[in-house]
């Protein structure tokens, strides 16, 4: 039993984050503590994607003069880690953009609470 969790280690890793990062977007009232659940949903995403491209025992794809044939299962496929080189770009840009939105929502209202913004947005109409 101990063996099959080690073996799929990465897999229950994704799942917890996975989990966690979405009960922090969909349970949390703060808005600091959605843009958290964000970022650890996004994290989780990156970290499966990377996991699941590794391949044992595999160089970088450089291919010297004269190495012929060719077995590509010698190489490991560079693609997986440049999209999500990526990724993580637009997720710190996401973050970057989200909490500069909460600096203008704290100044504007006063609160960082949803139900609170909520309320005083209905009694602005």
């Amino acid at each position: 039993m101990a063996e099959e969790i080690a073996a799929r280690f990465p897999f229950w890793m994704t799942s917890i984050l996975l989990v966690l990062g979405l009960y922090g977007m969909i349970a949390k009232r703060s808005l600091i503590k959605k843009i958290i659940g964000i970022a650890i949903f996004q994290s989780a995403i990156i970290f499966f994607f990377i996991s699941q491209s590794v391949k044992r025992e595999a160089t970088v794809p450089i291919i010297q003069e004269g190495a012929i044939p060719v077995n590509p299962d010698l190489y490991m496929n560079p693609l997986p880690h440049v999209l999500m080189l990526t990724a993580i770009v637009v997720s710190v840009a996401i973050m970057g953009v989200s909490l500069a939105f909460l600096v203008k929502i704290r100044r504007e209202f006063n609160s960082l609470d949803e139900q609170e913004l909520l309320k005083q947005v209905q009694n602005q109409r």
